[in-house]
C-alpha cells in the first residue's frame, strides 16, 4: 500500500532493544533475575508491604477536602516534590524561541493530508540545540482541529514514509556525535498518519533526541547544554534531567501550537511509548495545556508504583552504567529507601487530573509492572473523583483485552513491552470520548 509504514509497536520494540536490556531479567529464573547486579522481584508473594503517601493530605498534614485547596495549594506543592526529588527542575519558556516553518503546507497521502514541517529553535544561535516537528492535519478540515502529538524514538524521516520529510538527526552515544538519520541505522519504526487523519484528528510527530540525546555523553548536545552556569559541567542536583528536559521540548511544540491556525492547541494529546511514557506523563503533570495524555508501557519513573517491589527499580534506574541522566540527582537517594521518597506514581497521575490519562501496557511486561500501574490509577482515583471526574470504578485489575476507559482508563493487551496495532483502536476511542 502506498505510504506504508511501520506499526507503532516497531518504535517500542526496537528502541527497549537499542535502548534497554530488561529482557535479560524477563527470561532469567526468577530467583537468578538481575540487572546490573541488582535484584528483580517477578514474584507477588515477595512484593512486600507499603504505605503510600496521601495526595490528599498536605505536608503539614492537613486534609485536602475541595478542588480550590487542591488546586491551589496541594497541586503545587505535589509538582515541586517531582521537581525536587525525582525528575529536576526546568527553566521558563526561552525569551528567544523561535520557529521557522520551512514547509507550509504540502499535500500528502494522496491528497488527504497536509504535512508541515517546522524547526524549534531554542536559542538565538541557530547552530545550537533544535528540533524538528513533523505535523499532519486533515485536508478535508474545515477550522481548528486536535492533534496527537507522539514524542517519537525515530526522526521525522524515519518516522513516516513520505516523500520530502528533511532528513534528521540521531546521536551517537560511542562517538559522542550527531549524525544523520539515514534508512537502515537507528529506525526505531514508523508513525500511522492515516487513521488519526480519517478520524479527523491531526497527527505531529517530534524526535525526543532533537531535544536532549538519550545517553550520559549528550549532555553538550542538548537543551540542557544552554542553561549551564559558568564553571558548572552537570546540572544541579535538584534541575533537570533528561526526561524533564523531553518534558520541556514538548511544551515548546506546544508554544508553536498556540501559533498555527489550523490547531486547536486547546486539545492538544500527547502519547509515548517506554521513556517516553514516562516522559508524557510528566509533561501533563507539569504542563496543564495539554489536554489528555496516554502513556505506553511507562513503568518505574512513571506510571508503576515506586514502593511495589517488582520489575523495575529506582535503583536499576539510577544505577551507574544505566538511566540516572534522565532523572535529578536527588532521584538517586531513594535508591535504598524508597520509603523515604515524598511522593510516588499515583500522585503523577492525580496531577494530570481533572485532563484524561490512559494507561497502555501488556501482561507479559513484568519488567514495566503493569499491576502496579493499574494501583497507581486505583490510589489516583479520589483526587479525580475531588474534582468531579471518573478514576477506577474498581480496585480489582482487569484481564487483558478488557478497557476500563474513563476519565482515567488503563488497558492491557496480551503481550509485552509497547503497543500493537490494536492499541490503537483505545486510543482512538478514548481521544474521540475526551476531545470531540
Amino acid at each position: 500500500m502506498k505510504n506504508t509504514i511501520l506499526s507503532f509497536q516497531m518504535v517500542a520494540l526496537a528502541a527497549v532493544a537499542c535502548l534497554a536490556s530488561f529482557t535479560i531479567a524477563q527470561v532469567a529464573d526468577d530467583k537468578d533475575a538481575s540487572i546490573a547486579g541488582i535484584p528483580v522481584n517477578y514474584t507477588e508473594a515477595r512484593v512486600g508491604t507499603y504505605t503510600l503517601p496521601d495526595p490528599l493530605k498536605m505536608s503539614d498534614g492537613k486534609p485536602v477536602t475541595d478542588a480550590k485547596t487542591w488546586l491551589a495549594k496541594r497541586r503545587p506543592e505535589i509538582v515541586r516534590l517531582f521537581e525536587e526529588n525525582q525528575y529536576g527542575r526546568t527553566p521558563e519558556r526561552p525569551a528567544d524561541m523561535s520557529f521557522d516553518v520551512f514547509d507550509r503546507g504540502t499535500p500528502s497521502f494522496d491528497g488527504k493530508a497536509i504535512r508541515k514541517q517546522i524547526t524549534i529553535y531554542f536559542s538565538k544561535d541557530k547552530s545550537g540545540p533544535k528540533a524538528d516537528l513533523l505535523l499532519y492535519l486533515p485536508a478535508s478540515a474545515i477550522g481548528k482541529v486536535p492533534v496527537l502529538l507522539n514524542a517519537g524514538f525515530s526522526a521525522n524521516n524515519l518516522a513516516v514514509s513520505d516523500p520530502g520529510i528533511k532528513t534528521g538527526w540521531i546521536f551517537d552515544a560511542k562517538k559522542k556525535e550527531r549524525a544523520p538519520a539515514v534508512p537502515g541505522k537507528f529506525n526505531f519504526g514508523g508513525l500511522d498518519v492515516l487513521p488519526a487523519i480519517e478520524k479527523g484528528f491531526g497527527i505531529a510527530n517530534i524526535n525526543y533526541a532533537d531535544i536532549d540525546p538519550d545517553a550520559a555523553t549528550g549532555l553538550p548536545f542538548g537543551v540542557r547544554s544552554l542553561y549551564l552556569k559558568p564553571g558548572q559541567t552537570a546540572p544541579a542536583p535538584d534541575e533537570w534531567g533528561s526526561i524533564s528536559a523531553w518534558a520541556w521540548g514538548l511544551s515548546s511544540v506546544l508554544d508553536y501550537f498556540e501559533t498555527d491556525a489550523g490547531v486547536d492547541a486547546k486539545r492538544i494529546a500527547l502519547i509515548g511509548v517506554s521513556r517516553l511514557g514516562k516522559t508524557v506523563l510528566w509533561t501533563a503533570a507539569h504542563d496543564t495545556r495539554f489536554a489528555l495524555v496516554i502513556a505506553s508501557c511507562s513503568g518505574e519513573g512513571g506510571a508503576a508504583l515506586s514502593r511495589r517491589n517488582y520489575g523495575e527499580t529506582i535503583k536499576h534506574l539510577v544505577e551507574p552504567t544505566r538511566f540516572p541522566y534522565q532523572f535529578c540527582a536527588n532521584y538517586a537517594k531513594y535508591a535504598d529507601h524508597v520509603d523515604q521518597f515524598p511522593v510516588d506514581s499515583h500522585m503523577l497521575l492525580a496531577l494530570i487530573a481533572p485532563r484524561p490519562v490512559l494507561l497502555q501496557t501488556g501482561d507479559t511486561d513484568r519488567w514495566s509492572d503493569p499491576k502496579g500501574e493499574f494501583l497507581a490509577a486505583v490510589a489516583a482515583t479520589p483526587v479525580f473523583k475531588l474534582l468531579g471526574k471518573d478514576g477506577m470504578d474498581t480496585d480489582q485489575m482487569p484481564p487483558a483485552g478488557t478497557p476500563i476507559l474513563h476519565t482515567l482508563g488503563y488497558f492491557m493487551h496480551s503481550g509485552g513491552h509497547g503497543m500493537i496495532p490494536s492499541d490503537w483502536q483505545q486510543v482512538y476511542k478514548f481521544m474521540e470520548m475526551h476531545l470531540r
